[in-house]
C-alpha cells in the first residue's frame, strides 16, 4: 500500500510541474488572440498565412488573423484582422504578407501611412502585397539562367 501512495504522489508532482510549464509557456509565448476591432485586407496570394497568425507593426504583435475567405467575383483572398484597440491605423496603411526567415512562419506586416484619417472598425486596408512564391522565383531563376547558357 505504501508503494502505491508514493507513486500517486510522484504522479501528482509531475502533473503539477507540467501544468506550471504549460501556463508559463502560454503567458510568455504571446500566442493569445488579440481582441480588438476588425479590419479586412485583400490579397492575390496568402500562401502560408494561417488563422491566428500575427499581425505586426514595427515587429511588434498588434493583432491576429481571425478569418480568411475567397471573393468569388475577383478571386482574391479576403483576410480579416483583429487589431488591438489601442493601435489606430491611418487609412493609407500598407499590409504585406512576409515570413520570419527563409523557412519561418508567415505573418502580416503593417506599415502605417501619413494620413490624418484613421481606419474605422470594418474598414478595408487597400494597399496590400501578397505572399511571394519563393519556389516559383527559384524555378524561374533556374530556367532563365539555363536559357542564357545557350
Amino acid at each position: 500500500m505504501r508503494h502505491n501512495l508514493v507513486e500517486t504522489l510522484m504522479g501528482a508532482v509531475v502533473l503539477a510541474a507540467a501544468g506550471f510549464f504549460l501556463a508559463f509557456a502560454y503567458t510568455n509565448a504571446d500566442i493569445r488572440a488579440i481582441n480588438g476591432y476588425e479590419l479586412r485586407a485583400r490579397f492575390n496570394r496568402i500562401d502560408g498565412l494561417t488563422l491566428g497568425a500575427d499581425v505586426r507593426l514595427s515587429g511588434i504583435k498588434v493583432g491576429s488573423v481571425v478569418g480568411q475567405e475567397l471573393d468569388k467575383n475577383t478571386y482574391q483572398a479576403i483576410v480579416r484582422l483583429s487589431i488591438d484597440p489601442a493601435v489606430r491605423l491611418p487609412e493609407d496603411t500598407f499590409a504585406k504578407i512576409t515570413s520570419e526567415g527563409l523557412l519561418g512562419d508567415s505573418y502580416l506586416a503593417l506599415s502605417p501611412g501619413a494620413s490624418d484619417v484613421m481606419l474605422e472598425p470594418g474598414d478595408e486596408i487597400v494597399d496590400t502585397q501578397g505572399a511571394v512564391d519563393l519556389l516559383g522565383l527559384l524555378s524561374k531563376f533556374g530556367s532563365d539562367s539555363k536559357s542564357d547558357d545557350k
